[in-house]
């Protein structure tokens, strides 16, 4: 069962041998970026690079991107510790290119890594893309061998997506990993139906191919590039067979250490298991930000 640091660490090699330059992450405060507060996603760091304004001497990079989301458009602060999944800081694992390769070698990529890297069973891994994006149902049936009848097609609120209300954006395709009907909601529970963690999204890979303006308008990028985005979090928890985040090496050493401070047993009652999740998280992000020089 791997640890958080080596599914870190397997991700970055594998995409270093593909011919990605690995990037530190970027601090959790943006440089020379008023339009966001923190930095809330891998590809921040990269705006300029998607948008033509910059160019730099590489046209792959790979990175484990510090993100907070405390606020704005990407805000998941009132669910921490309520659910299995949300945070407030957490590390992006990302692939990048920049008007290098597009949505074939995306897919390959990440199927490669998921299916033989990881050793994740394909039979539990369905896909989900944008509504319109017929090339994207192409390639996965091709390079994935992926059945028909395990790739949604979904609108614009979960597969098309964009940093903020202006900056780069495009078409998503997603891959949900399947936890079992121990975690249904119900006779209904599906994908694109329900909110439930049965069908848990643990990659996005965003297709980049438009600057959205403060008008609105899609503008096509001069290049178009990807960028995806796999929680460490989410992806831990896959592989180390647990249904919380908070149940993987990343928090139990923080829950268990606070549970027995207080005197109580994790797992016991659930208000006190919510306290326990909420201050490993938020302890967890001070610790980050504080390191970032953010202070109270």
């Amino acid at each position: 069962m791997p640890s958080s640091a080596q599914i870190r660490e397997s991700f970055l090699n594998f995409f270093r041998e593909n011919g990605h330059t690995l990037v530190s992450s970027s601090p959790l405060v943006p440089q020379n970026d008023p339009s966001l507060l923190f930095t809330n996603a891998g590809m921040v760091q990269f705006k300029k690079v998607f948008l033509g304004q910059e160019v730099r001497d590489y046209k792959r990079a790979v990175t484990s991107q510090k993100c907070l989301r405390v606020g704005g458009k990407h805000n998941d602060l009132e669910n921490v510790g309520r659910t299995a999944r949300h945070h407030t800081f957490f590390e992006m694992l990302g692939n990048f290119s920049f008007g290098d390769y597009f949505k074939e070698d995306a897919i390959r990529l990440a199927w490669q890594f998921l299916t033989a890297e990881l050793g994740l069973s394909p039979e539990k891994l369905y896909i989900t893309i944008y509504q319109d994006d017929d090339e994207a149902m192409k390639l996965w049936l091709k390079i994935a061998g992926v059945s028909e009848n395990r790739i949604f097609r979904l609108g614009e609120k979960d597969n098309f997506w964009s940093m903020g209300d202006t900056g780069p954006c495009g078409p998503c395709s997603e891959i949900l990993y399947d936890q079992g009907e121990g975690m249904s909601c119900g006779p209904e529970c599906g994908i694109g139906v329900c909110d439930c963690d049965r069908y848990l999204e643990i990659w996005n890979l965003v297709f980049m191919q438009f600057d959205r303006d403060d008008q609105g308008n899609l503008n096509p990028l001069p290049r178009p590039s990807i960028d995806t985005g796999m929680g460490l979090e989410r992806v831990s928890a896959v592989c180390q067979n647990v249904f919380s985040n908070y149940d993987t090496d990343i928090f139990r050493t923080f829950i268990d250490f606070m549970a027995d401070m207080a005197k109580v047993s994790y797992g016991d009652n659930e208000e006190s298991d919510v306290a326990l999740r909420v201050i490993a998280d938020h302890a967890r992000a001070a610790a980050f930000m504080i390191a970032d020089g953010i202070l109270p």
